[in-house]
């Protein structure tokens, strides 16, 4: 009988890493949460400097992009939307990512901050 319940023990020990582990329960809540807190900080925050319609440009001001390794600074950005830049204007906060498109620097989603 010490030995089955010794067993029956050792057994339900080994299994509640695997349990803890899988994707479906609580793990996958977790992982949810996870990839939730990775596309929030992929995103950026800057405020608009110009805007240049003509040529699709985008003037930031912006703190750190950790996607692209990049500090703090005032560039000119691509964007992927034109309808973008109808509206926005110069002084407004923005949130956006940005990311390399065909080798030049883009902004790839954008929404105003109130």
């Amino acid at each position: 009988m010490k030995r089955t319940l010794s067993s029956l023990i050792a057994t339900l020990l080994l299994a509640v890493p695997a349990w803890a582990d899988s994707s479906s329960g609580h793990g996958g809540m977790n992982q949810a949460v996870m990839n939730h807190e990775a596309m929030a900080s992929a995103f950026s925050e800057g405020m608009v400097r110009k805007v240049d319609k003509a040529r699709g440009k985008l003037t930031l001001r912006h703190g750190p992009l950790a996607n692209l390794d990049m500090p703090a600074m005032t560039m000119i950005f691509r964007v992927t939307d034109p309808a973008w830049l109808d509206q926005i204007k110069p002084g407004d906060n923005v949130r956006f990512q940005a990311d390399k498109v065909n080798g030049k620097l883009t902004v790839t989603q954008l929404e105003v901050v109130q």
